[in-house]
C-alpha cells in the first residue's frame, strides 16, 4: 500500500516533535515515507548515511509513529537511499 502525501506529512510531524528540530533538519530532511508491505515500512533517505543513521537511531521511532497514524502494526522500517529508488 502506498502512503498518501498527508499520511507522510503526518509521520514526518510527529518524528520532529520527537526529535527536535536541529535533529529533525540534519537526519530528516528530504525523506519520504514510500509505501507498506505487511508489517515493513519502506522509506526513502537523501543519501546511503542517513539511511543508516535513520535506520540505526529512529526505526523504532518511526515504527511507533507509523503504526498509530497507519492504524496497522509496522515491525520494521527499512530506510533506503534515494539513488535506490
Amino acid at each position: 500500500m502506498d502512503l498518501t502525501e498527508i499520511q507522510g506529512y503526518a509521520i514526518q510531524a510527529r518524528m520532529a516533535l520527537i526529535v527536535g528540530a536541529g535533529t529533525f533538519d540534519r537526519v530528516f530532511a528530504g525523506i519520504r515515507f514510500a509505501e507498506v508491505d505487511g508489517p515493513l515500512l519502506y522509506v526513502y533517505a537523501k543519501d546511503e548515511s542517513t539511511a543508516a543513521e535513520i535506520e540505526d537511531n529512529f526505526a523504532l521511532h518511526v515504527a511507533f509513529v507509523a503504526s498509530q497514524i497507519l492504524r496497522r502494526e509496522i515491525d520494521v522500517v527499512v530506510v533506503l537511499p534515494k539513488v535506490l529508488q
